[in-house]
């Protein structure tokens, strides 16, 4: 099962706590999941077509629950993507026009609701509700061990606008983005993602985020210091070439019984340990040197190189 699916599942399990608010939650299901069909003079049918069990359970029970409308339930199987379809049907029916303005789907003279009816989500309960339904019938989630994400797609610029208002009323930021005629509402960050399942009722998968979230802090955290060791270690190496390479030139043009004895000590240290940092390599001596000191060290032996090459090239010249 997807975390898609298994975000839905626990949605369709939450109880709506009031009336209103179950009214809400179906009207969102009808909305975004059904397609609306005119037989003439206030002669309706509604098709609702979903691949997720959840919803076609939620959307047979609310319905039955809040009208006396009849219904029918269509399951089949796709070979190609070896899904199940869902249809469900409420044919023409009396009462069905004006359980559809109820659920404001349709408004008395003027047809399809193009937003969402303000007092469809005068409440708190019914906002979260309305909300719940819409993800249901047209959410995705990414799963959080790969990245947060969460979009709820839709038609209808309006719709859309009126519904990422009611996603920022739950406390999430959402944005709206047209894709091919449609929209997409989503959240991209983990605050927003976390914080719209809570409000939709999805504790149990909000708490999964929570501990996916955890865990990537924690392993970008180790990758943080492993990165930060390995280039450390780099730059070390890079170093102590250079401090080799610097100490043969010593030995070449001074010898070293004519070095300061902390630099005899420095050449001789760096020498037998050249995987070591000024810092380690410090350590090491009798009595320890600091990193400062190591290396104030190779700056002192580094002058005097210069100093002897300098020389050398004045007494080659005619």
């Amino acid at each position: 099962m997807s975390f898609t699916a298994e975000v839905k599942d626990e949605l369709s399990r939450v109880e709506a706590p009031t009336r209103a608010a179950e009214l809400a939650q179906l009207s969102a299901l009808v909305r975004i999941c059904g397609t609306l069909s005119f037989h003439g003079s206030g002669r309706y049918s509604i098709r609702v077509a979903t691949e997720t069990g959840a919803v076609a359970r939620t959307v047979i029970k609310l319905t039955h629950k809040l009208f006396d409308l009849e219904t029918s339930l269509t399951v089949r199987r796709s070979v190609l993507h070896k899904t199940r379809n869902y249809l469900i049907e409420m044919p023409v029916q009396e009462g069905l026009d004006a359980d559809l303005v109820r659920m404001g789907i349709l408004t008395p003279g003027r047809g399809l609701t193009p937003g969402v009816p303000a007092a469809l989500v005068s409440s708190p309960e019914a906002r979260a509700a309305y909300v719940r339904g819409a993800f249901m019938a047209g959410g995705f989630i990414a799963d959080p061990r790969g990245e947060f994400h969460l979009e709820i797609a839709v038609t209808g610029e309006d719709y859309a606008a009126d519904l990422a208002r009611l996603v920022g009323a739950l406390g999430a930021s959402a944005r709206l983005n047209r894709r091919r005629g449609a929209f997409a509402i989503y959240l991209k960050s983990y605050d927003d993602v976390s914080a719209l399942l809570r409000a939709m009722g999805a504790r149990r998968m909000a708490r999964f985020v929570e501990v996916a979230r955890a865990k990537k802090s924690v392993k970008n955290d180790v990758n943080r210091r492993v990165n930060a060791e390995m280039a450390n270690q780099a730059r070390s190496t890079g170093a102590a070439a250079e401090q080799l390479e610097l100490i043969e030139r010593a030995e070449r043009l001074l010898g070293f019984p004519s070095l300061p004895p902390a630099l005899r000590d420095f050449c001789r240290a760096r020498r037998a340990h050249p995987e070591l940092s000024l810092a380690a390599l410090g350590e090491m001596l009798d009595p320890p040197a600091s990193k400062s000191a190591m290396y104030h060290r190779f700056l002192r032996l580094q002058a005097l190189v210069d100093e002897a090459e300098g020389s050398a090239e004045k007494d080659e010249r005619p």
